[in-house]
């Protein structure tokens, strides 16, 4: 028999920018934003960060149903590069009338450990709201980076749901992680 493990959803939000200001950690640091990205980059973006945290959300999607998704000129994918390397992305989900959603978050593993996802994290937040949505949002889970949620509510997120249940049902399986 198959054990379960628990697994949980954290959704969080705020309504006004903290307007902290987080200074780069270092020289090298550019955000790039992928203007209609092409699926290979895309996919290969999403798994450098996500594979270790097994996102699937978007790998479930076939190139059709992603291509609709990252190519509406209101969703935006922003590349962290260092020293020209791709260090991590922000996927930003402006569809909704009124709001932002941090859709996928991460840096990739040999990244991770440098401050670079507190810069990255704070620069992401800065971009939402220069749209001056009503709330910014995102969700994180208990197979993200354990570092995902305290960081998030350092950041200035607020809990306003926890969901608990099958991840296989879960309503984006992986998305916002490491820090």
């Amino acid at each position: 028999m198959e054990r379960k493990t628990e697994y949980k959803t954290t959704f969080l939000e705020m309504f006004a920018n903290p307007q902290t200001v987080v200074p780069p950690p270092r020289d090298g640091l550019t955000v790039v934003r992928a203007v209609h990205p092409t699926i290979a980059y895309y996919r290969f973006i999403y798994d450098s960060v996500g594979a270790p945290w097994s996102w699937r959300s978007r790998k479930r999607l076939s190139d059709e149903a992603l291509a609709a998704i990252i190519h509406d000129p209101k969703d935006e994918v922003h590349v962290l590069y260092v020293d020209g390397v791709p260090g991590g992305f922000a996927e930003l989900d402006r569809r909704k009338e009124n709001e932002v959603e941090i859709v996928q978050f991460g840096l990739i593993p040999e990244f991770v450990g440098q401050g670079l996802g507190q810069y990255f994290l704070h620069w992401a937040i800065d971009r939402a709201w220069s749209y001056q949505p009503r709330r910014l949002w995102l969700h994180t889970c208990t197979e993200d980076h354990p570092k995902a949620l305290p960081n998030y509510l350092r950041a200035g997120f607020k809990i306003f749901k926890e969901k608990v249940g099958d991840p296989l049902a879960a309503p984006n399986s992986g998305g916002t992680t490491q820090l």
